[in-house]
């Protein structure tokens, strides 16, 4: 799914007005900072310092532009750089392109496509005496290698000798980097970095939410037809062909650079789009990153023009675009699409889901992408009780919040079947695979802010397996449960699954409500025993030398890290994130990296060793801690900085206790208008023997073991009260 608007001013036929034509590839201060490897802010100074720094050429004061040429030579010229690499000369010139950088991106991804269906052809093309020649044959070239791969009626326009004029040196650096990395991996870090650069242009299905419906589609058998009439960026049709790949192959696919799509039962693509660009830039993606499948992409609004009135799929992937009012209720009102009623205006939801329904086979399935209140708004009630009664609504799944835009909403995922001429007994599937059952506590840490989705796809997959496969599903309390469509019929028909989920027992039930309370007392007779007694010392404070975090790393005595770098590896195990709400709640860690995006290489992460100090630099008070080797291996998180003592100069123990000082804190820290911010270099520590810096460490470990007791019987005794509360109101614990 995307957003309709473009930032790119090119025409409809990609035509450059003439006079734009020979104006100079231009750059930007972020594109100088990334061709030099420096920050942005190293660019202003070089402005300011260096007067022979070249002088914009368009753009705005606060936002100047320069021309790419000029930017390369001052750059070696000053032996800033020694030659731009390939990746970023091509992403400038794409951006500097003067018909925006949508246009300049399908005529790279065009050329791409030639290069990898047809390189015979086109390193007859490369070798073309100069540009002119090259720029007026491609136009005719490219034109028969979209029509053969995209078929007629393809996204792709614009590619004329006009719109191709300015784009000579753009052409033959994409042709290189097709040469240097692969033509699909060349178009995925290109197209990657588009929208990257234009977040709020596109709202696209992130990874986790793709593979998850593909794989529920794919439950009754691979699909050789998918559509995905609001395909966005193909996000979903790219995960429909890898899971039939997979299916085929047995699981044991793993494409690569030009094998991709090869292997596994043939397979066609169908996708729609409203925004043309968008639609074209999908065509590419998918002709490039699935050679083996038949591509055909159409630019044009679902549900007023519909490009494929006669397909009957084999599955339908939707993340359709939400509450829109504009979807054509005024004009669709007879449409025959509305089998199951006419939708609302308010209700565009079910108007996909109705388009779904009438692109599939019988039997076929399709999984859409749907806000949660298309489940209970009562505009829609009559809809869903014919959707149930007919057997088409299959199963209605919820997402843990973070799954897909927008973030904050916890999504379902509806599953449906087209019924054929002996639809199966009315029944629902309804799952909560954000349930009690299925977050963090049943498994590894997800993080504050992203989904376990390995633990939600084993919960979504074997229940809709199940389900499909026997009819209906033993009950799982708070995760899943089969439900008799009559039994749903009433005013309301609310398909919400937390609405029908019986609760799972009180804190597992008396048993459990037990053996937490044996393990407080426990807990609450260690915390005892623990208790320090302030033994009595001098009358008033020391006056020890001093020295500060800073001269220590000067002086090579500690190392300062900062945290908040890293990104996890495409497909590869990444390490927990200890954050800074860990380490003032005294947590394991429960961070997760961002993805690396598709433009770049992972970023390596600052790991934790054991002894290592971490202290919050942002509002967090007085709080040091030291790493254990159960949260080793971790990585740092933002807002954190990390202090790595020499073990022959300074106790880890040591160091963290005189940290955690009130005064040490208070003239280290820093305060704005909301917030305090605490510089690490700035606290001091008294100048001691090795010896007796130990003996202050042995203390302060003291006191880290009581304040840990402390915060385990805080959060047990919690567990206990809420516990009994639920106990005695569902019944499971009785009063006497």
């Amino acid at each position: 799914m995307a957003h309709n608007a473009s930032p790119d001013n090119a025409t409809d036929t990609g035509t450059v007005p003439a006079r734009t034509q020979d104006r100079p590839t231009e750059v930007t201060a972020a594109g100088i900072a990334r061709l030099a490897g420096v920050g942005r802010a190293a660019v202003s100074n070089w402005r300011r310092r260096h007067a022979d720094f070249p002088k914009p050429v368009g753009g705005t004061e606060t936002s100047p532009a320069f021309a790419l040429r000029d930017i390369e030579q001052w750059l070696r010229d000053q032996g800033k750089l020694a030659e731009v690499p390939l990746r970023e000369r091509v992403w400038q010139q794409l951006v500097g392109h003067p018909a925006g950088a949508a246009a300049a991106l399908r005529q790279a991804g065009a050329v791409l496509l030639l290069a990898h269906d047809r390189p015979a052809a086109w390193r007859q093309l490369r070798a073309a005496a100069d540009d002119a020649e090259l720029t007026g044959v491609l136009p005719a070239v490219l034109d028969a290698v979209l029509a053969a791969r995209l078929g007629p009626g393809h996204p792709v326009r614009g590619l004329t000798r006009e719109a191709l004029a300015p784009s000579a040196a753009l052409v033959r650096a994409t042709g290189d980097l097709a040469a240097a990395d692969g033509a699909a991996a060349a178009y995925d870090f290109l197209l990657g970095r588009h929208l990257d650069a234009n977040p709020r242009q596109y709202t696209l299905t992130p990874p986790g939410p793709a593979a998850l419906m593909a794989e529920l589609a794919a439950v009754a058998g691979p699909s050789g037809t998918v559509l995905d009439p609001a395909c966005g960026a193909g996000a979903l049709l790219a995960a429909a062909r890898e899971r039939t790949a997979e299916e085929s192959d047995g699981g044991e696919h793993d494409a690569g650079e030009g094998d991709a799509g090869e292997s596994g039962a043939p397979v066609t693509l169908y996708g729609q789009e409203a925004d043309a660009d968008l639609a074209a830039l999908t065509a590419l993606r998918l002709a490039l990153g699935v050679p083996g499948a038949q591509v055909r992409v159409r630019a044009a609004d679902t549900l007023r023009a519909d490009a494929f009135p006669d397909l009957a799929a084999d599955a339908v992937l939707v993340h359709p675009p939400f509450n829109e009012r504009n979807w054509g209720h005024d004009e669709l009102a007879y449409d025959p699409r509305w089998e199951y009623g006419f939708p609302a205006r308010t209700e565009s939801e079910l108007a996909w889901v109705q388009h779904a329904l009438a692109r599939l086979r019988e039997g076929g399935t399709a999984v859409l992408l749907m806000p949660p209140a298309a489940a209970s708004r009562r505009s829609g009630r009559r809809i869903r009780a014919d959707l149930l009664r007919r057997g088409a609504l299959r199963a209605v799944i919820a997402l843990p919040a973070g799954a897909a835009p927008p973030n904050g909403v916890p999504l379902h995922l509806w599953v449906l079947r087209k019924p054929g001429t002996t639809p199966p007994a009315p029944q629902l599937l309804v799952v909560d695979a954000a349930g009690p059952g299925t977050g963090p506590a049943a498994g590894a840490p997800a993080g504050r802010d992203k989904p376990d989705w390995q633990t939600v796809r084993t919960t979504a997959v074997e229940a809709w397996r199940t389900f499909d496969r026997d009819g209906g599903i033993e009950e799982q309390p708070g995760v899943r449960r089969s439900l008799a469509a009559i039994d749903l019929l009433d005013d309301d028909v609310d398909l919400a699954p937390a609405r029908h989920l019986p609760p799972p027992a009180a804190a597992g039930g008396p048993a459990e409500l037990a053996r937490i309370r044996e393990r407080l007392s426990t807990t609450l007779a260690r915390t005892t025993a623990l208790t320090p007694r302030p033994d009595g010392g001098a009358a008033g404070p020391a006056r020890w030398p001093l020295t500060t975090v800073g001269e220590l790393a000067r002086s090579g005595a500690l190392v300062l890290r900062a945290g908040g770098a890293g990104t996890a590896p495409a497909g590869g195990a990444a390490p927990a994130v200890l954050t800074d709400h860990d380490v003032i709640g005294g947590d394991a860690p429960s961070g997760t990296l961002p993805e690396a995006p598709a433009s770049g290489p992972a970023e390596e992460p600052v790991l934790l060793q054991a002894g290592d100090v971490v202290v919050p630099v942002l509002g967090g008070g007085a709080v040091a801690r030291v790493t254990d080797d159960s949260t080793a291996g971790a990585a740092l998180g933002r807002n954190l900085t990390l202090l790595r003592p020499d073990p022959a100069a300074l106790d880890p123990w040591f160091l963290a206790g005189f940290l955690r000082g009130t005064a040490n804190n208070r003239q280290a820290s820093s305060y704005a208008s909301t917030a305090t911010r605490l510089d690490v270099r700035r606290l001091q520590l008294p100048r001691l023997p090795l010896a007796d810096q130990r003996r202050y460490g042995q203390r302060f470990r003291d006191l880290a073991a009581f304040e840990g007791a402390l915060r385990l019987s805080a959060r047990l005794g919690e567990q206990l009260v809420q516990g009994l509360h639920d106990g005695l109101t569902d019944g499971s614990v009785t009063p006497d």
